[in-house]
Parts: structure tokens; C-alpha cells; sequence
């Protein structure tokens, strides 16, 4: 075992302490044997664990990584650690009256326990074990603000809760009696738990699909706009909000906490060249994220279906970047954008006021050689702002279709919605109008066709050639 013990401490108030009683805490990481060899260090994700323990403002006093060779299905760890590690705790043998304020009053282990390991642990230690989905549920319930949010936080909350049951109602007997042979022995405490549980969830799902309803309507209200969608993603505590403020000018909670943002925040922007886009905020994301809230989530995280463009937001100055990069492109294929992320994603280096200048000089080199899918920036400072909105600007029009149109010089009307819904590149002036370049995407096109049929006379089929399409003056080049 390695130890750890110099973890800062944080002020702010919970339900598990306050500025003056924080509850004493133990985190450990068990780092099993299949494991290594891993691209983040047990060091590496300890330190992870202990920053999220701070974010429920417990008082970190000891850590340690252990290493296993071989998962005990009791207790996950030998018999010799959970000695040790009872010890560490100082609460074995005592009643709860005789706890004294330097013992450890919560455990979290930096793994997922089953619920038979949760509640023998518990027993060994003599004090509350939490697991790493449990420490992130934690965290979710304490930050969620909206309604939806709260919605997403307490069915993760109630899925995982229900198979741990077990650990709250073993000292009960049953409660109910029944006739044997109609209703049986009766209905247990669990039994009553676990259906009430079961009937919130029920309700909670139902909800979310109304929440889940809701956005398709206002992401079909969009499309009628339209405007593109620009998310940002990225491991928690990247500078996602940071950087989502410095584009928009919102005010957005922001800070170097993990998991600061869970609620989605949508703005719009108006990009150098004038096009008006949405920027899109998103929950963070995490190594081993528990598959509850991957499931509960999964109603704000289809705005990233949405998205024309995804920013991934990278802290370039953690140790492990390349690893949280991994992480966050494993979750965005679990969600089914993989094929977004050949031609839609934009690697976007933050925080880079922190890197040294040989470090500056490895990115610039990436940036140089990226063809704008790479950006460094400095959410906190500005820097490479603009440039990265000149990337985003060049990603969507790469994907916009160039097309020529002569707009009669009495068509106001005409010239004023091809410049609100396209992008124009080049006006000439001509014996009977204007001769007009400019890029749209796809739906404006479909948009302009109905809105302006002369220009586009009905074709069959197997005449639609090159040189018909060419004779309606809407060209493409």
C-alpha cells in the first residue's frame, strides 16, 4: 500500500458536513492487477477520487492506493487490508458513543462494490462506506438545479439504491401479515421499499420522456430557424463553462470544482463572418462514469446528436490529457456519434495560460498541422478565442454547398433572405441583377427552393441533368 496524506480542504457546506464539523474521511483506490499498464497512473486516479470527495466537502485525512491482486467477492480487498484499513478508521470495537471527533466517519472506495461488499465493509469498519458511483450521485444531487436535472440526478439515484436495499432493512422483520394461501407470508419491509422504488421510477421515466419530448420540439422549432449547433464536450472540470462564458458573455457557474455544470445551457452567437450559431453547455464527463447516469442523462446529452459541431474542451495542462481524451471519445461512441467525430469535432487545448513554452510549442505544432481541427486557448484569458470561432466558422462551411443564383434587382425580398439564411461570398452586379456566390447548408437550400419555385422548375427525374439544372440560374459550383 502507498499512502497519501497532504489532501486540501474545502469550506463549503453539505449534507455531510459543515465549515466547522466536517466529517473525517478515508479514500482509497484499489488498483487491481488487470489494470496496470493502464494509461492513467493508481496515483493519477487517486488524486481523481480525493477531488471529487472534496466537492461533497468532507475532510480527506488519509488516503492510500492498494494494490489487488485478485478481488475478494466479500470485501474486495484481502482480509489483511481491511484490518489495516479498520485500524486507519479507528472506530472498530466502539460504540457510536464513544466515536471521537478524529475518527473517520466515511470511507469512499474508489471502485464499484457490490452491495454484499458495501455492507461487510461497513460492518469491518464500523463507519459509512460509499462507492465511486455513489461519491458522483453525491455530487449530481448536491448541483443539479433545474427541475430536469433533479429528474435525472434521482432515477440514477433510486436505480442504483435499489439493489441496496439489503444494507437498510436487514434488521427489520416482516411488517405485514397475509392469509397464506391467498396473499402469502406477507410483504416484507425490503418488498414495500423496493415497490414504492419501483413506482417512483416509473413516474420519474415517464417525466423524462416529457422532458425528452419537449427538447425534440424545441430542436424542431431550431431547424425551422435554423442555426447550427456548436457542443461543447469534455472531461469534468476541463474549463467547458469557463470557455462557454468567455464566447457567449453568459454567466454561467463556473469553477475548478468537478462536475460544476450539470444542467445544459444553450445560447447564440453571432460568428466573425455572420453567421448566427447556438453554443451548446453539457454535463462533463469521467472515467468509469456509472452507467445510471449515462442512462439518466441521455435526454441532455442528445444535443449532441444535434450538434453540426462538437467542441471537445481539453485541460492541456493535466498529466493526464491524453487518457481523459480517451475517456470522453469512449462515451461519445457509447452515445452514437461516432461518426460525427471524423469531420464535426474540434480539439480544443484550454487552460493554456498554465503550460510552459516548450509544451505551448508542442500544441502550436498540432495546431499548425490540423487544418483548423485543432485550437489552443485560454478560456480565463482570451486567448485564441477569436481564431477558435474562425475554426468553427470553417467547419461549417465546409460543409455548406457553394451555389451561384441571379437575383433580379427588384427582388428585395429575395437578396434580404438568401443574406439572413446563407453565407454570401461574392455579389456582382449584372445587366438584369445581381449575380450572387454564397454557401448553405443543405436544409436552407431545401428552403429556398419552395420559397422560390421559379427559380426551380419542375424536372422529371431522368431529364435532371448538369445542363438543366444550370438553365434554372441556381447553380452549384
Amino acid at each position: 500500500m502507498t499512502n497519501e496524506n497532504n489532501p486540501p480542504k474545502n469550506q463549503s457546506k453539505t449534507g455531510w458536513s459543515d465549515d466547522n464539523d466536517r466529517t473525517p474521511c478515508l479514500v482509497v483506490h484499489p488498483h487491481l492487477k488487470s489494470e496496470r499498464g493502464a494509461l492513467r497512473s493508481p496515483q493519477a486516479r487517486l488524486e481523481e477520487c480525493i477531488g471529487l470527495a472534496l466537492a461533497i466537502h468532507v475532510d480527506v485525512v488519509h488516503s492510500e492506493v492498494v494494490n489487488i491482486a485478485r478481488p475478494k467477492p466479500a470485501t474486495l480487498f484481502g482480509q489483511g487490508v481491511v484490518e489495516a484499513l479498520a485500524t486507519t478508521i479507528g472506530r472498530v470495537d466502539k460504540h457510536k458513543d464513544e466515536w471521537d471527533d478524529d475518527d473517520i466517519g466515511l470511507a469512499i472506495v474508489d471502485a464499484a462494490l457490490s452491495p454484499i461488499q458495501q455492507r461487510n465493509l461497513e460492518k469491518a469498519w464500523n463507519c459509512k462506506v460509499i462507492d465511486r458511483t455513489g461519491l458522483i450521485l453525491e455530487i449530481f444531487g448536491e448541483r443539479a438545479r433545474t427541475a430536469e436535472g433533479s429528474l435525472q440526478v434521482e432515477l440514477a439515484a433510486l436505480t442504483y439504491q435499489r439493489s441496496r436495499l439489503v444494507r437498510s432493512w436487514t434488521h427489520l422483520e416482516r411488517q405485514r401479515g397475509g392469509l397464506g394461501f391467498i396473499g402469502g407470508p406477507g410483504e416484507s419491509q425490503i418488498e414495500i421499499d423496493r415497490r414504492l422504488i419501483d413506482e417512483r421510477i416509473v413516474r420519474l421515466k415517464k417525466d423524462l420522456g416529457e422532458v425528452k419530448r419537449t427538447r425534440e420540439l424545441h430542436r424542431k422549432a431550431r431547424r425551422n430557424t435554423p442555426y447550427p449547433i456548436v457542443a461543447l464536450v469534455g472531461y469534468t472540470n476541463a474549463g467547458k463553462s469557463t470557455l462557454f462564458n468567455r464566447l457567449t458573455k453568459a454567466d454561467v457557474f463556473a469553477q475548478d470544482l468537478l462536475f460544476a455544470t450539470l444542467d445544459p445551457t444553450m445560447r447564440s452567437i453571432t460568428l466573425p463572418s455572420g453567421r448566427d450559431v447556438i453554443i451548446s453547455d453539457t454535463v462533463g464527463f469521467i472515467s468509469q462514469l456509472p452507467h445510471e447516469l449515462v442512462a439518466a442523462f441521455h435526454a441532455t446529452l442528445e444535443e449532441v446528436h444535434e450538434a453540426d459541431v462538437i467542441l471537445h474542451v481539453r485541460d492541456a495542462s493535466h498529466p493526464d490529457t491524453e487518457a481523459q481524451r480517451a475517456d470522453v471519445l469512449d462515451v461519445l461512441k457509447t452515445l452514437g456519434v461516432e461518426e460525427k467525430l471524423e469531420d464535426c469535432l474540434i480539439e480544443v487545448y484550454n487552460k493554456a495560460d498554465l503550460l510552459d513554452q516548450e509544451d505551448l510549442d508542442i500544441i502550436a505544432n498540432r495546431v499548425n498541422r490540423s487544418n483548423g481541427l485543432v485550437s489552443m486557448v485560454s478560456a480565463v484569458t482570451g486567448q485564441g478565442c477569436d481564431q477558435l470561432l474562425d475554426d468553427i466558422n470553417k467547419l461549417l462551411s465546409a460543409r455548406f454547398q457553394i451555389f451561384e443564383v441571379e437575383v433580379p434587382y427588384s427582388d428585395g425580398q429575395m437578396l434580404s433572405w438568401i443574406y439572413a439564411h446563407g453565407e454570401v461570398t461574392e455579389r456582382n452586379e449584372g445587366e438584369n441583377g445581381f449575380h450572387i456566390t454564397v454557401k448553405m447548408n443543405d436544409m436552407n437550400t431545401s428552403r429556398f427552393q419552395q420559397k422560390f419555385p421559379q427559380l426551380f422548375p419542375a424536372i422529371e427525374p431522368e431529364e435532371k441533368d448538369e445542363d438543366s439544372q444550370q438553365s434554372t440560374g441556381w447553380s452549384p459550383t
